[in-house]
């Protein structure tokens, strides 16, 4: 009788020795950015071109673990990182254990980081990033408020470790706690100590991890699926996108871990076609564990078997609805069903069905390794652990960041955004307006809550939810109206037309936003638009339709005063609206050159040469002509 063969289970300590003993000869580590952001701004040519000028000095480099050094001292390793977070400031190049980080990299700047750090051990000052408010020159990530304000967990080797290097993760301690969930423990014992962590999903809802695993795990049956939600779709949300480019390999085992715990042997990365970095990186470290024997049959020696596929999606943000992504892997349309029955019942293909988002899964590896006490030490205690955000909008720190829950608005705008600009970037501490967190599906947080602790609880009880984690910032010159009308143009857009109350609903919402924008709203229009908001939100079929008022109903809480100056005073008071604004010439700005009047198409500038002109409204027609000829910006509301 011929006997089966057992593949040997991996050795994770070996391949850490290995990788170890290979990098004792590496004395200095160059690691260039390679986040969307900063790939964007030229960050593959600075990490190319670096490479050249580093050999071409003749100083020893190494790019990965397959170059062998060509000397066993002094050797230099360049590579690249997912996303070091500071967008704002990108290309960034990290250059340690010398504690640097050079911000806005370019070209012309390699010669001197070759000649003056690399090979004289000193600082090129005009590349370290500057505080514009104490004007203080920070040399890294250390003395930088952008970082230093943060406590980065699951980013924490983003922007250090080569995302396309598997034996580095595991040199990091990667995949030790998925062999642990294989080898020394039983399904029921992986999700009871998720349960006991507290971990809740970070893709919106906030339900309890554990619950939705043990839920799933008690269905009968062989067959069961994991499927990880990196169908991001909010705007100016970027966090999943992030994770994955900067530490696929976290999510993979946070998916095996998952997997052991509700007895799964098939996942499905579930990804943006948008987001073709991702993509391809989370393939590369799929294709890489299974080469080394991390995914496939009997891992680490256990009958369990995982396969995972990545699987592209076609941009639907109505996608990112359980069903709906169910419904879209299965090749059919993306169109969500009433539940329950709940995926952990009947999931992909009828089958139980566990879904977590690329964050809660990042999060699973990290939970295992510090044990659930030691999560729960950071957070509050119905919201523990830490909470990525994308931070964009009028603030001077734009860029990809970590707090606890628990922190407040003012400590993640002021401090670690680096406060509230103005339109011709400066800091203006006067200027803050409201922060729309949460995206499409969230609501609006005003000077009153800067305080507020950042929590699934807190944000609820002012109408507000943490969502994917989108955090745009507004300042005094944003219109709010316009600001509900973008959120509900995209909700329409994206609505895929099943249930009536989500595709007429918000196609009448926005219907209402263009009236009060255009100057057609009356005493009724605030009225109705309640009306209609209350009724989308309560019988739309899915998230999206239930959650697509919230912006709206938002903006009438904390400010309706304007909403409503659109409409009883036909005035926008941001003079963003351009049907409401009254065009008028500046007086001490007008020269009196006649350059407007000789080419407004109605003649509606009346003046005498050197004199002041001015405008008769009843005539104007708005086509801004006479703002494009003027020389002196003495032209206003057109």
């Amino acid at each position: 009788m011929t006997l089966p063969i057992v593949t040997p289970p991996v050795d994770l300590k070996a391949l850490a020795r290995e990788y170890h003993e290979w990098k004792q000869p590496v004395t200095r580590r160059i690691v260039v950015c390679a986040g969307t952001g900063c790939v964007a701004n030229g960050s593959q040519a600075v990490f190319d071109e670096l490479t050249r000028r580093i050999a071409a000095a003749r100083l020893p480099v190494v790019t990965c673990f397959e170059d062998e050094p060509v000397r066993k001292d002094s050797v230099h390793h360049i590579s690249k990182s997912g996303c070091q977070g500071f967008c704002q400031m990108g290309p960034l190049v990290a250059i340690e254990p010398d504690g640097i980080l050079y911000t806005r990299v370019q070209l012309g700047d390699l010669d001197d980081i070759v000649e003056t750090t690399l090979v004289h051990g000193q600082v090129v000052e005009r590349l370290l990033y500057k505080d514009p408010t104490t004007r203080q020159i920070c040399r890294g990530q250390h003395d930088i408020p952008f970082y230093t304000q943060q406590q980065r967990c699951v980013l924490e080797q983003c922007g250090r470790i080569d995302p396309g290097d598997v034996r580095e993760y595991i040199h990091a301690g990667g995949y030790e706690q998925a062999r642990r969930a294989y080898q020394e423990m039983n399904p029921a014992e992986v999700c009871e100590l998720i349960s006991r962590s507290g971990l809740r999903g970070r893709g919106g809802g906030g339900f309890p991890t554990g619950r939705k695993w043990e839920l799933t795990r008690i269905q009968p049956g062989p067959r069961k699926y994991v499927i990880c939600n990196a169908d991001e779709g909010d705007p100016g949300a970027f966090m999943d996108r992030s994770v994955m480019e900067g530490n696929p390999h976290s999510v993979i085992e946070g998916m095996m871990i998952a997997a052991r715990a509700i007895g799964a042997s098939e996942g499905y990365f579930y990804v943006r076609m948008e987001y073709p970095l991702a993509v391809e990186r989370v393939r590369k470290a799929v294709e890489d564990a299974e080469a080394m024997g991390l995914l496939g049959d009997r891992l680490f020696g256990s009958s369990c078997s995982l396969r995972l596929h990545v699987m592209e999606g076609a941009g639907a943000f109505v996608c990112g609805e359980e069903t709906a992504m169910i419904a879209s892997i299965e090749g059919k349309r993306g169109m969500p069903r009433p539940k329950p029955p709940f995926p952990a019942q009947q999931g992909l293909w009828g089958k139980p069905t566990v879904i977590n988002n690329v964050e809660t899964l990042a999060s699973v590896p990290m939970i295992l390794r510090q044990t659930p006490e030691g999560y729960r030490r950071l957070g509050t205690e119905k919201s523990p652990g830490t909470k990525t955000f994308a931070l964009t909008g009028h603030v001077a720190n734009t860029g990809l960041i970590e707090v606890p829950f628990g922190s407040t608005l003012r400590t993640i705008v002021c401090d670690i955004g680096g406060g509230v600009i103005d339109d011709n970037g400066k800091v203006v501490k006067e200027v803050f307006k409201a922060v729309q967190i949460g995206g499409p599906s969230g609501g609006c947080l005003t000077q009153e809550h800067l305080d507020l602790p950042l929590d699934f609880d807190s944000l609820q009880t002012v109408g507000a939810m943490v969502g994917s984690g989108g955090l745009v910032v507004m300042n005094q010159k944003t219109c709010m109206v316009q600001m509900a009308r973008f959120f509900m143009r995209f909700t329409q857009n994206e609505s895929c037309g099943k249930c009536v109350p989500c595709r007429e609903g918000t196609k009448q919402m926005l219907a209402l936003l263009d009236d009060i924008i255009e100057g057609r709203a009356d005493a009724r229009t605030l009225v109705l638009l309640e009306q209609v908001a209350h009724a989308v939100r309560k019988a739309s079929l899915c998230g999206l339709g239930k959650t697509a008022p919230n912006p709206v109903l938002a903006m009438l809480r904390h400010f309706r005063s304007e909403m409503e100056m659109h409409i009883v005073q036909r005035r926008c008071p941001t003079g963003r609206c351009k049907a409401l604004a009254v065009p008028e010439i500046d007086a001490e700005l007008c020269k009196g050159c006649g350059l407007c009047k000789r080419k407004c198409p109605v003649d509606a500038i009346e003046g005498e040469r050197k004199q002041p002109h001015s405008i008769r409204v009843e005539t104007c027609i708005k086509c801004g002509a006479c703002a494009e000829a003027c020389k002196f910006n003495a032209v206003t509301g057109i």
